[in-house]
């Protein structure tokens, strides 16, 4: 039975956090042992924009010890993540570098949207437990130290996640300049996140209740389970939130085991959930206690194949796709013939393009959200929807892998600019672009071959001889207008390819 050690380390806003955990089929993933270091990179992040030097070199202190810990344990491989309190720092790339040439370990920082994905992974990682909630009406409130981000669950199916910038750090900081009466805390947290919360529910909620909460946080989980809490109605938790408006940080120290440096923050954390709970008219809290490290390591035996994946994490991602589509008024019944065509030619040239399954999703979102700048305007579609991707999270999707998207729906609609001839500044690398000069391709002749958008191309039948791409379709179909206007595409979709499109249509009934 082969076991394999793996390391999960998160640089976050408020701790440093290494889980080992001993990876195998037989047994599943089992904690081995947990060390954490509270440093707050956050307050100094989200109020000057900079880590302090002082701060920087406790981390790499820590991070040394964490590298020791793991020859310990003979640790195989590990991942490191930074969050928001990295990501949102002005001089980052230096603070990355030298953390790695100092401890030899290096960190990568996650987009907001990979970590809340990696969250909502090891809340998925659950089984069970996790599938029976969200049958019904529920809500992941992941609470970070600079946003917070609501995913909302209908039938087993993610409907919509948001990102607020309600994180329990950047409340602490605003509070601190306030510098109100600890009488008034609770009313300003509550006006604070109401003012978010409110333009939330009429947007994404409307009159629907969500009977489920899931918390996903560093505090509120941390002490419901040292208190061996896991399930709480939203009464019960109201009146644990109403309990600590008027005592003491050591008060919570003596009883309940919470430092006073983490009270304020329980707290903050206690008051914005209390919220929610009244905004959305929920009934039932979990915590279940996991961790960012917990969804790295479900990442790992995932992509290692060690473990059969418990959810399709596929489906969520372009559920979020199809519903911003939604939101722009999309053509559901176009985005999909347009989907159907586009697969089709992906998979039957892909030994000619050697693009995989991430690809091919890509592609699916793409050709879901191809014309959702029509919502904004018509004649200036392409720039729209490129910039109507670009604003919107897609939960499970880098920051790269989103601008992808969206040029490929910006060059369906407008001449293809190639990298070369870039001018603008871009975080994009060649083989990226690449990637959109292909997927581009595909699109444009899918879109072409429903020019008319009466689906005339629905059922086709494609195949590659020598070097030509056979499309055919059925007999009775007028395609006059799709004919007509194929020559433009089907040369670009030569020039990336060596392939020739060609069409052929049977005669007779």
């Amino acid at each position: 039975m082969a076991i394999h050690m793996f390391a999960a380390i998160d640089v976050g806003s408020y701790e440093l956090d290494m889980k080992i955990y001993e990876v195998s089929r037989a047994k599943g993933i089992r904690t081995v042992d947990h060390i954490m270091h509270r440093i707050d990179l956050g307050s100094d992040t989200y109020t000057t924009g900079r880590i302090a030097r002082r701060h920087v070199q406790e981390v790499v202190r820590v991070l040394r010890d964490f590298k020791r810990i793991m020859k310990t344990y003979r640790v195989e491989e590990y991942k490191a993540y930074g969050t928001s309190a990295i990501r949102e720092t002005d001089n980052s790339s230096l603070i990355l570098s030298q953390l790695e040439q100092e401890t030899g370990i290096h960190i990568d920082v996650l987009s907001n949207s990979e970590q809340r994905f990696l969250d909502y992974k090891s809340v998925a990682s659950r089984g069970e437990a996790f599938n029976k909630i969200i049958k019904d009406t529920c809500a992941i409130v992941d609470v970070g130290g600079g946003s917070m981000q609501i995913s909302m669950f209908d039938e087993d199916r993610l409907v919509s996640t948001q990102n607020l910038r309600l994180g329990v750090l950047r409340m602490h900081a605003q509070l601190s300049r306030i510098d109100a009466r600890s009488s008034q805390a609770q009313a300003l947290i509550e006006e604070l996140a109401n003012s978010q919360l409110e333009v939330y529910q009429k947007l994404y909620l409307g009159q629907k209740k969500i009977h489920n909460l899931i918390i996903v946080d560093d505090y509120i989980s941390s002490f419901m389970l040292q208190h061996g809490i896991e399930y709480i109605s939203s009464e019960d938790f109201g009146k644990y939130v109403d309990g600590a408006q008027y005592a003491s940080g050591s008060v919570y120290e003596r009883q309940y085991g919470i430092s006073t440096e983490s009270f304020p923050l329980l707290y903050i954390t206690g008051v914005m959930i209390k919220a929610i709970i009244k905004a959305f008219g929920a009934e039932m809290i979990w915590a279940p206690g996991v961790t960012l490290c917990d969804g790295i390591v479900y990442e790992y035996a995932e992509k290692k194949k060690i473990l059969p994946p418990s959810h399709n994490f596929e489906d969520d991602i372009f559920a979020c796709a199809r519903n911003i589509s939604k939101r722009y008024q999309g053509s559901l019944t176009r985005s999909r013939t347009i989907e159907k065509i586009s697969l089709e030619i992906f998979d039957a040239t892909k030994k000619v393009h050697g693009m995989g399954s991430r690809e091919r999703l890509l592609l699916r979102i793409a050709a879901t959200l191809h014309d959702c700048g029509k919502y904004i305007s018509m004649m200036n579609l392409a720039e729209c929807s490129y910039n109507i991707i670009m604003s919107t999270e897609i939960i499970g999707l880098s920051h790269i892998e989103r601008e992808i998207v969206a040029n490929v729906v910006r060059y369906n609609h407008e001449d293809f600019v190639y990298y070369e001839e870039q001018e603008l500044a871009s975080d994009l690398d060649r083989e990226s672009y690449l990637t959109i000069t292909r997927l581009t391709a595909i699109l444009r002749l899918a879109n072409g071959l429903d020019r008319s958008h009466k689906q005339k191309f629905s059922d086709i039948r494609i195949s590659l001889k020598e070097d030509r791409m056979i499309i055919n379709v059925k007999a009775g179909v007028d395609i006059t207008l799709e004919k007509g206007m194929f020559d433009g595409r089907a040369e670009f979709f030569e020039e990336v390819f060596g392939i020739i499109p060609v069409i052929r249509q049977k005669t007779g009934v």
